[in-house]
């Protein structure tokens, strides 16, 4: 059930054009999710209920080294893409090098775009694409006390490995 969620970007763009025929809203969100948390998780359910398909893109992981350095990141591209195509929220995952998504949401065009609400709204990638052509850009509640970067500090300052 795994591999078939994960798909090259122009397979996807295939798939997603016959789901809009079929009259289906199409969801996108991207990110690291370098260690899956539980804000992780609400957040994609929150963004599965928005629309009938969710399409997360992972950044890949040489896109993260160039966003976040390279001691980042902890877990490699496909055991990422392969965690978050494991959540039933999600229906299909895509690994993309770019340092944004903007090339991936051009090719993919969904329906709506969501971004946790610590993005500001002005600075959402792929926002005025997908207004353009009549889509909506979304922000999914923001749970405070859960980040990536905190949690490998809390480990790192704990001396646990």
């Amino acid at each position: 059930m795994i591999k078939t969620k994960i798909k090259k970007a122009e397979i996807l763009a295939d798939i997603i054009a016959k789901l809009k025929k079929q009259g289906k809203k199409i969801v996108f969100t991207n990110g690291c999710f370098d260690i899956l948390h539980f804000a992780h998780v609400k957040y994609l359910e929150e963004a599965r209920g928005k629309g009938d398909i969710l399409i997360v893109g992972v950044n890949s992981t040489s896109s993260i080294k160039r966003i976040k350095g390279n001691l980042r990141p902890i877990i490699s591209e496909h055991g990422r893409a392969g965690v978050i195509a494991a959540l039933e929220s999600v229906d299909f995952v895509t690994v993309f090098n770019e340092s944004t998504p903007l090339n991936l949401i051009k090719k993919l065009k969904p329906d709506i775009l969501i971004k946790g609400a610590d993005w500001k709204t002005g600075s959402i990638v792929g926002a005025e694409v997908i207004k353009k052509y009549g889509g909506k850009v979304l922000r999914a509640k923001f749970l405070k006390g859960y980040s990536t970067s905190k949690i490998i500090e809390k480990i790192v300052k704990k001396n646990i490995l």
